[in-house]
């Protein structure tokens, strides 16, 4: 696991030791950025279930200002801790230890907005409907920003509400990202 592109391309990150995790492969990672391309530069950046911090470390590579990392395992956020270390990134990354739904209403009442948000959920547990429904109720994306999915195949994407419209999905194997684009905010 690498960073692809930016100002640390090629830069390995430190890998999970015997945990129960599935980081978003180069080639899957590729892909979303090669989708993504120079939005990133200059945005405000959640990486929601966070893991090793790969997609919210190649966000900041990509020129991305600010980065907020959300995971609550505590071997998560010590291995997204150690990873923004080595990329020397420390001045622009937030790392929160909570749970994700919890993680959205507390941003939402802080008046947080990001322009991207990052949601690679555990597969197969229904993750990402209670994240589309957090968001919904508690508005932290700007407008136009996007709401990046990863998940299995066999998690269907719920009916997106009026403010959303995904805006392209693709699937890579077992995986499928959708690209969601938040389009109506309040």
């Amino acid at each position: 696991m690498r960073i692809i592109a930016g100002r640390a391309r090629g830069l390995h990150l430190i890998t999970p030791q015997n945990m129960n995790l599935r980081p978003t492969s180069d080639r899957v990672k590729e892909s979303v950025f090669g989708i993504i391309g120079a939005r990133i530069t200059g945005t405000q950046v959640l990486d929601l279930f966070a893991g090793t911090g790969n997609l919210g470390l190649e966000s900041w590579s990509r020129g991305a200002l600010s980065i907020t990392f959300i995971d609550k395992s505590q071997g998560s956020i010590r291995l997204v801790r150690n990873n923004i270390a080595k990329c020397h990134a420390d001045q622009d990354c937030t790392v929160i230890k909570n749970d994700a739904v919890a993680s959205i209403e507390k941003l939402h009442h802080k008046s947080q907005k990001f322009d991207f948000i990052f949601c690679d959920p555990p597969y197969n547990k229904d993750w990402l409907s209670r994240i589309i429904t957090a968001l919904v109720q508690f508005p932290i994306i700007n407008r136009n920003g996007w709401l990046i999915a990863e998940h299995s195949q066999h998690d269907i994407l719920p009916a997106l509400p009026a403010e959303y419209e995904l805006f392209r999905s693709e699937r890579y194997g077992e995986t499928v990202v959708d690209f969601i684009k938040f389009i109506n905010p309040q």
